[in-house]
């Protein structure tokens, strides 16, 4: 570890933020843990480290959190349908929280959003320069709204698409939805998505935390696998280890929407999957100086017990108070739910695939 300093990391207990806790002891990171309603495993912290309360939404409830810190890692978002929720937890909560890191001098600040803000595509290939924001959703408006905050301190921000993984309730419970709800692939299966494991973004947010810093002007960074995967193959892989039928044949996505009788925010979902959302990540693994580890192709595989048990678990791994992206990891929610949700991603990200039978994302 090349940094000094101790690390504070929110959503430590969320999807992308149990990972990246786990990336950073292996590192010997001295961390503070800065939790709300959820609890973290006893000994989290590490040795060295400590857990702090606080709400990003009480901003005197943050209040010395920053204190003797380095480096914030930002990975807790909230994921849902209330406006004065995302307002308060994403947009202002980020605002109180790089108001108080800046307050306490820290060094450098790391956020995790989603690509879901550039909304609906297609996109294919472009590098962060080449798209402008858009977003469609009042979550994903409310990511851009916490970005601003952080690029305009100096800050660092990850955008991930689709995160796969252990503790994923999104992105892939959200393909197993829309298998079991479409008797035909949307056109044909034939979109390209980015993924990301979520060992792969926890390992990019580690290296930002404990190498050397280029921040000052306020970064934004893709974090994906450099090729993308169809969604036929990814439904197929699914469909493979969680035992459900695959469909034979394609459709176009016009006339999907049609049959499915889709409303407006059922066509966005749909169009999460069903359209490409592929994006260059180059720039993020030239910066940490490797590649992922791992290929969605071969990851997989290594996940497939553990999709099977949170399936067996209650039926299918439907969203938990989890999220990737979001950042932080996409997928199937059954309500908005309670509270804020520790991404990421997400996904990074917030798209939601499957959600009313008719497809993802928002």
């Amino acid at each position: 570890m090349t940094a000094d300093g101790t690390i504070l990391l929110t959503g430590a207990a969320g999807f992308v933020g149990s990972a990246t806790r786990r990336a950073l002891a292996e590192r010997g990171a001295r961390l503070r843990l800065l939790v709300h309603q959820r609890p973290v495993p006893r000994g989290a912290a590490g040795a060295a480290g400590s857990v702090v309360r606080g709400d990003v939404t009480d901003p005197a409830s943050l209040r010395g959190v920053c204190e003797g810190v380095a480096t914030v890692l930002h990975l807790a978002s909230y994921i849902g349908e209330d406006p004065q929720r995302c307002a308060a937890v994403n947009a202002a909560g980020t605002r109180a929280l790089v108001a108080e890191a800046r307050r306490a001098g820290v060094r450098r600040f790391v956020l995790l959003s989603t690509a879901a803000v550039y909304g609906l595509g297609p996109h294919r290939g472009a590098a962060e320069s080449a798209l402008r924001p858009d977003p469609v959703s009042v979550t994903s408006r409310s990511r851009l709204a916490a970005e601003e905050a952080v690029l305009a301190a100096g800050g660092t921000v990850l955008r991930p698409h689709f995160v796969y993984g252990e503790g994923d309730r999104w992105f892939v419970p959200g393909v197993a939805a829309l298998l079991r709800r479409s008797p035909v692939w949307p056109a044909g299966g034939r979109a390209r998505l980015s993924v990301v494991s979520v060992e792969d973004l926890a390992t990019v947010v580690a290296d930002l935390a404990t190498g050397p810093w280029q921040g000052g002007g306020g970064e934004v960074f893709h974090v994906c696998e450099p090729e993308p995967v169809r969604l036929r193959e990814v439904g197929e892989r699914v469909g493979g280890v969680l035992g459900v039928a695959v469909p034979r044949w394609g459709l176009p996505l016009w006339l999907v929407r049609r049959l499915a009788r889709a409303t407006a925010a059922d066509a966005q979902r749909l169009a999460r999957v069903a359209t490409d959302h592929w994006y260059d990540s180059s720039r993020i693994w030239q910066r940490v100086g490797h590649g992922p580890q791992h290929a969605f192709r071969e990851r997989f595989a290594a996940h497939a017990a553990w999709y099977r048990d949170a399936a067996a678990g209650d039926g299918e791994p439907a969203a938990a108070d989890t999220a990737a992206a979001a950042g932080r990891g996409p997928g199937v929610r059954p309500g908005p739910g309670p509270g804020p949700r520790a991404t990421g991603a997400g996904p990074g990200g917030e798209a939601r695939p499957g959600a009313a039978g008719a497809g993802p994302g928002r």
